[in-house]
């Protein structure tokens, strides 16, 4: 079950079996048991297994691999510039304490894994990260003031559906109704954003795939 939790898409026994060190037979045998129990799956053999949309499962018990890449992924995402982000990361590693023994919580305190604080020079340019990322949540029009690479300041209406996370850099991609096409925006050339109270005609899904198709980016699992 939470190796099925890992896909977004049907996974074949194959693979499971692959992932899980055991035989097809084994993986058939178990998602068998499975649905004979309730558990919520959907899929057949040949096509592939997946949780059912919707469906809930509780967590399971993190091992302490688990708990440093948990804890080390938390404390990066604190020191990316955007408030929102940062409170809920902190959040989430509250969360994570409370719900662990507490031998592993005396683990998540004593990590040894950290991230280095940098300056406060792109302070300015984070206020923008934050309603550039609620923009993507929302698929909702955006209106940059923009500079680019020469100096050159432009208004630009663009689409946003992704945001990148480099160590010192934030990148947003969108597609820009000037050029027709999509772009890329370093969001410490943004001046100005204005979030316009409309969704754009295209659903972020259909742009994240024709863009990354564009680009030759594989799609994640």
């Amino acid at each position: 079950m939470d190796a099925l939790r890992g896909y977004r898409h049907p996974v074949t026994a194959a693979r499971l079996a692959e992932q899980l060190g055991v035989s097809e037979r084994t993986i058939y045998r178990d998602i068998k048991t499975l649905g004979d129990l309730g558990a919520p799956l959907e899929g057949e053999a040949g096509i592939g297994y997946r949780l059912k949309a919707g469906s809930f499962l509780p967590p399971l018990m993190f091992n302490v691999d688990e708990i440093e890449a948990l804890v080390l992924g938390a404390r990066w995402v604190r020191r990316q510039g955007d408030a929102g982000l940062a409170a809920a990361a902190q959040s989430a590693l509250a969360r994570i304490a409370a719900a662990t023994p507490k031998d592993l919580r005396d683990d998540m305190a004593e990590t040894s894994l950290w991230v280095p604080i940098g300056d406060d020079a792109s302070a300015v340019s984070d206020a923008h990260v934050q309603p550039v990322r609620e923009a993507i949540r929302y698929q909702q029009r955006l209106q940059l003031s923009y500079c680019d690479e020469q100096g050159r300041a432009t208004e630009r209406m663009v689409w946003p559906f992704a945001l990148a996370f480099f160590e010192g850099k934030r990148l947003l991609a969108a597609w820009c109704e000037m050029r027709s096409a999509y772009r890329h925006f370093r969001i410490d050339r943004i001046s100005a954003v204005q979030t316009l109270a409309e969704r754009y005609p295209v659903r972020r899904g259909v742009l994240l795939k024709s863009w990354r198709a564009e680009l030759g980016i594989r799609e994640e699992s």
